[in-house]
């Protein structure tokens, strides 16, 4: 069962449920009852995106790897019970292909990745073959089942970087010197020749968003070599905390708000016009202001606890200034974060804290942040 009978029937499933209870804005009710496949569901982004879903009713289905950490989101909220999935590598695409193909959805989210620049330096083939010939896998995968629309997630270091100090547009040429930058880049190629290639105005392909986010920060994340998640294990385990770049600036932003522009990007896909979401996109912060890692360690260290820290001795090399202009997205598609940088460091220490406090209470913290975020976007 697909398409408009397959949306009625879910919207008579999950009448009475929890998604009647919440005042759902107009993008979510556009995807209450739609079918979602999330590719890197396992993953601290898939965590926040499967959970938002769920709460307004779409159906979502999950493919990927496990969670590479312990613990992870997806492990204490739950999410191995509450969304069904097949545990796979994008870069195998067989089983990703019978995946999509048995799930039958109408939209994908795909945020698998390998996401860590120093990772990258170390195994820069895989690096390539899953940000790169992965995105080709899920783009074909989604052409030949018939999704209709696809918003790809890369990342602010697409751009040809220039240390210059003013924000990077969409139309900025695209580049990178490390693995991860350059496989980010070239999974924007591919973007770009599946969409002129197999045109979904032709009814030959989906339509395919591409969302260019900063530094995404949020509770729940353990990753390696990340500001937030080496913060939280220095501050649980008593050590000092490592800064390879403390005056590196970076486009803070809460996961929250990258969540937000993906599931509005899905909604337009799906819409009346998916002509107009159909393209790429920077979801960048709207603070006035950048924040360096030492800053944002600061921010931190106020709403929790502060660890002793040590500095790294000829670190691999980082961009030392990104931003991103993010004027398009907050005038076409109405998005904006609702938290600047400050509320952003207050409720990510708030929900590391009260987890170390009740671990069991993961999910609820999570999904209480998730309705504080719908609040204020409603606001």
């Amino acid at each position: 069962m697909t398409g408009p009978t397959f949306r009625k029937k879910m919207n008579e499933l999950v009448d009475g449920s929890e998604a009647k209870m919440i005042d759902l804005a107009g993008f979510e009710q556009e995807l209450r009852g739609r079918k979602v496949f999330v590719t890197g569901h396992t993953g601290f982004t898939g965590g926040w995106a499967c959970l938002w879903l769920q709460s307004i009713g779409a159906v979502v289905e999950g493919y990927s790897l496990p969670a590479e950490t312990t613990p992870s989101l997806f492990a204490a909220a739950g999410l191995e019970k509450d969304v069904q999935g097949t545990l796979g590598d994008i870069c195998d695409y067989d089983r990703l292909l019978a995946a999509m193909k048995a799930f039958d959805p109408e939209l994908v989210l795909h945020l698998a990745a390998q996401p860590l620049v120093r990772r990258s330096y170390r195994e820069p083939l895989r690096t390539f073959q899953v940000n790169a010939q992965g995105t080709a896998h899920v783009l074909e995968a989604a052409r030949v089942t018939g999704v209709r629309g696809v918003v790809c997630v890369t990342t602010d270091k697409v751009y040809r970087n220039n240390e210059w100090p003013w924000p990077y547009r969409e139309n900025d040429p695209l580049g990178g010197k490390d693995p991860y930058s350059a496989s980010k880049a070239s999974a924007e190629m591919v973007i770009q020749s599946y969409a002129a290639s197999y045109p979904f105005t032709e009814g030959k392909g989906p339509a395919i968003a591409t969302a260019r986010g900063g530094n995404i920060v949020g509770g729940g994340d353990w990753s390696e070599d990340r500001l937030i998640p080496d913060f939280v294990r220095s501050v649980v385990n008593a050590t000092p905390l490592t800064l390879r770049y403390p005056q590196a600036t970076r486009p803070w932003q809460h996961v929250l708000a990258l969540v937000h522009g993906y599931l509005l990007l899905m909604s337009k896909l799906v819409g009346s016009k998916p002509q107009d979401a159909a393209r790429a996109w920077n979801l960048g912060p709207q603070d006035p202001r950048q924040y360096s890692v030492r800053e944002v360690l600061e921010l931190m260290s106020d709403e929790w606890q502060r660890p002793p820290l040590e500095f790294m001795d000829n670190p691999l090399p980082e961009a030392g200034a990104l931003a991103l202009d993010s004027s398009i997205a907050r005038n076409l598609l109405g998005w904006a974060p609702a938290w600047d940088t400050h509320r952003v460091a207050r409720e990510t220490a708030a929900w590391y804290r009260k987890y170390y406090e009740a671990p069991h209470l993961a999910k609820d913290i999570t999904l209480a942040q998730i309705e504080a975020w719908r609040g204020d976007i409603r606001a």
